[in-house]
């Protein structure tokens, strides 16, 4: 019987070739049928060249890591899609990171249009009335939903909403590595995106 919880993927992944025309079809058979070991075989095999795919598309190690882990969680729960005489395994496994990828730009897009508008609220005046009841508004779900954020989040993305620091000025003034800095901005973007999202519906009817 197939399992249903796919095993925990590490975040190193292996740069080899292709294994021979013939291994890489019982490989594939064997993921099909639910094979957690070919699993780790396919991503060990071929999560190299995914990551490598989404970095040089991407620009960012830490994101193409995560578009890596997602392809390969993606192909396993889709297996059943999977269809050998289309083509091989990787073939199917590189167009699925070509889809993340773009998943993962439209992400970044909304993040960064996220920040701006998020920015533009909690910096604007708020001595207007009337007209202006809604922004003001805004701005009060805007500053609820960051106090919601963890300290380390609130602090990297209210260094970079009111100083303007790049992420590697805020690792200098918070000391943190850079990468945790990085780590802690996706994350707490996604928070504050999901906040506001959570909220429009409500407060655009108030």
């Amino acid at each position: 019987m197939a399992a249903t919880t796919p095993p925990v993927l590490g975040r190193s992944v292996g740069t080899q070739a292709g294994p021979p025309r013939g291994d890489a079809a019982r490989l594939a058979d064997r993921f099909v049928a639910g094979d957690e070991a070919a699993l780790v075989e396919a991503y060990r095999t071929w999560g190299g060249m995914v990551q490598s795919l989404a970095r040089r598309v991407l620009g960012d190690a830490q994101d193409a890591e995560d578009v890596t882990q997602t392809v390969f969680l993606a192909a396993w729960r889709g297996r059943a899609g999977f269809r050998p005489e289309r083509g091989a395994l990787s073939a199917w496994l590189v167009g699925i990171t070509r889809r993340k990828i773009v998943d993962a730009l439209q992400a970044r897009t909304r993040r960064a249009d996220l920040v701006a508008a998020a920015g533009s609220l909690l910096v604007a005046d708020v001595g207007h009335s009337g007209s202006d009841a809604q922004a003001v508004l805004d701005r009060i779900v805007v500053s609820q939903s960051l106090a919601q954020l963890s300290e380390p989040q609130r602090t990297v993305l209210t260094l970079s909403f009111f100083e303007d620091l790049t992420q590697t000025q805020i690792a200098q003034v918070t000391g943190w590595p850079l990468g945790t800095v990085k780590s802690h901005a996706r994350r707490g973007l996604q928070r504050l995106g999901h906040s506001l999202e959570s909220t429009e519906p409500r407060t655009r009817s108030a």
